[in-house]
């Protein structure tokens, strides 16, 4: 298969040196693109991810647009092509396009956006609103130049919203639309002390609060190791609409995904509010 004329750019941080802080869209026909799977990549850029993390989970998605299982799950659809965007995000007014709507039909196309996101800087940027990520992607989808047969969030993070609106409302309104929300969480690593933010049942969390719509599943990641491994199989999932096996826990040896519940939440959905509010009257441990 031919590859895809791949004209997306990358919109760099307003927050790096010298950046204009305005993306610059790709231009599009009027008509829209027929694609399998149009997919907003938000990821998490907040400071309670270290330097070394956030590099590696860049890394993880450079490499996964490289590996032959992506790859092959991309030229495996009916159309043999994906719409992709990557987003980073923080606090509530902290989202931006890295990397605008790009179409992806093969091994040249994938390594041109591979080769983007190798060269895009990364932010670091103040406090955890998933409610904004998920809205800002959302509005993404609009008038973007293609038309999925799936539309896909894939938002990562290392921990719960604790600031701009509730992630559930946001969750609800988001798959009210169609689009269907898969979650990439950090957990936190029990063996090493936890912050007044950290919250050790992060996977149960994004499960309950988070993800949500058509085929969801959340992935796991206990450890920064993991990364690559969890982002190129979450990648070869979302791709190829494969309902996601149930997950055994983080003995296993890998990252395994698991379905959205579909009981009551086992966790309140504004616990990071709540961490936050304490942090504010400094009842901190």
């Amino acid at each position: 298969m031919a590859a895809a004329v791949l004209f997306g750019t990358v919109a760099l941080s307003p927050f790096a040196a010298g950046a204009d802080p305005t993306p610059f869209r790709s231009v599009q026909t009027t008509a829209e693109e027929p694609v399998d799977l149009e997919l907003v990549i938000a990821v998490d850029v907040s400071l309670s991810m270290d330097v070394d993390e956030q590099a590696l989970q860049r890394e993880g998605y450079v490499k996964a647009f490289l590996d032959p299982m992506v790859v092959n799950a991309i030229e495996q659809g009916i159309h043999g092509k994906i719409a992709v965007a990557y987003v980073e995000w923080a606090g509530s007014i902290s989202q931006y396009v890295v990397i605008d709507w790009v179409a992806v039909d093969g091994k040249d196309s994938a390594a041109e956006l591979s080769a983007l996101l190798a060269e895009a800087p990364i932010s670091r940027l103040r406090r955890t609103s998933i409610s904004g990520a998920l809205t800002y992607s959302g509005q993404l989808f609009d008038d973007n130049g293609y038309r999925g047969m799936r539309r896909v969030i894939d938002v990562s993070g290392d921990g719960p919203n604790n600031q701009g609106g509730r992630v559930d409302t946001a969750r609800d309104a988001i798959i009210a639309g169609g689009v269907t929300i898969n979650g990439l969480p950090f957990v936190p690593d029990p063996t090493k002390p936890l912050s007044l933010f950290d919250l050790p049942d992060l996977d149960i969390y994004y499960e309950d609060c988070v993800i949500g719509g058509a085929g969801s599943f959340s992935l796991p990641v206990y450890s920064a190791r993991e990364f690559a491994e969890a982002i190129r199989n979450k990648l070869v999932l979302e791709i190829a609409g494969t309902n996601a096996p149930e997950e055994t826990g983080p003995e296993e040896t890998g990252p395994k995904p698991v379905p959205a519940s579909a009981a009551a939440t086992r966790i309140p959905c504004d616990v990071g509010e709540r961490q936050w509010q304490m942090f504010m009257d400094g009842d901190t441990p």
